[in-house]
């Protein structure tokens, strides 16, 4: 269903009103959103401690909550960098298990008509997971709840979505840090595309991309508040991606509770302007999104920056120093 007046519209017309009155709207100054970045040379028993680390750094408390992990797999390509590497979602996994977790499940629903579970196979996830199956959730496949979008953003008013992701305490994105060849990244949010059930609207999944693919990625953002962040950026993907690119090794971890500050560091890392990335504008603005109002944590961006080759479409899109 199409809008003609949206949440924003009402909020903006609100304050304006309130200014035209001699009102003074009040904002209480939040600290800066923090992100950290670590060094993770490779997939290796090594990276166990180095995610409990980073996880660490950010207090988060699940102690006796449902945590829910959305890793992006995409393809059967075991040895690209398509899809999450499976010890990495492992590691993740067991990480939030020892800080106390009550339930932690692994939960994807893959853009493509692919059989879930034959696609995790390949990309090495029950090998690498013990009891893999018990633990995951196909959300294509999942029982849903219809839900109205808050944000505004898009031509939807609302979506069926699986309830595993709507109930749980704690959703974690984990995306590979990669190029996309129609928003010119895709990073935490992007990953949200994985939560609309393709057992409602089908594959690929088109209603998001007749609605406004930069304004859906916005609204699922704003449809799950409880949400964190960690990048797999050991070896992300750089020119046609997310799909057709070619590896790029960035030996990095990267993580926060606020997932727009982690795209936009994300975005840094791979040498792109996050100002030019569409979902991000419409969800912050340009002073949000500034390198100077993320607090930073562990590795500075200047000691890991990569430039990503992109597509000649997206090469505005470079960061210039």
């Amino acid at each position: 269903m199409s809008r003609t007046l949206d949440r924003r519209s009402l909020v903006t017309g609100s304050v304006a009103a309130l200014a035209a009155a001699g009102c003074s709207v009040r904002r209480s100054a939040a600290p800066p959103p923090a992100v950290s970045i670590l060094r993770a040379p490779e997939y290796g028993p090594g990276l166990y401690a180095e995610v409990r680390r980073v996880l660490e750094m950010h207090r988060l408390n699940v102690r006796g909550k449902r945590v829910v992990l959305k890793p992006n797999l995409v393809e059967f390509e075991p040895q690209s960098a398509i899809n999450t590497h499976p010890m990495f979602v492992h590691a993740t996994l067991e990480a939030f298990r020892a800080m106390g977790a009550a339930e932690v499940r692994i939960a994807e629903g893959p853009g493509h008509r692919r059989n879930t579970l034959d696609l995790a196979d390949a990309a090495g996830y029950f090998q690498a997971i013990p009891n893999f199956e018990d633990i995951f959730t196909d959300l294509n496949l999942d029982e849903v709840s219809l839900t109205r979008l808050r944000g505004g953003y898009s031509r939807l008013d609302s979506l069926y979505l699986p309830n595993t992701a709507l109930r749980c305490d704690l959703l974690v994105s984990l995306p590979k840090l990669k190029t996309h060849h129609w928003t010119g990244a895709t990073l935490s949010m992007k990953n949200l595309f994985g939560l609309v059930p393709g057992g409602v609207y089908g594959w690929p999944k088109n209603v998001l991309h007749w609605a406004g693919i930069h304004e859906c990625i916005a609204d699922l953002h704003v449809a799950f508040p409880r949400q964190f962040a960690l990048v797999d950026g050991i070896v992300g993907m750089e020119g046609n991606g997310p799909i057709q690119g070619t590896p790029r090794r960035a030996g990095v971890l990267v993580a926060g509770r606020d997932v727009v500050a982690v795209d936009a560091t994300c975005c840094r890392i791979m040498g792109i302007d996050p100002l030019k990335i569409g979902y991000l504008r419409l969800v912050a603005g340009e002073d949000t999104l500034a390198e100077s109002h993320i607090q930073q944590i562990g590795e500075p961006v200047a000691g890991v920056t990569h430039s990503f080759e992109l597509l000649p479409q997206f090469r505005a899109f470079r960061l210039r120093s």
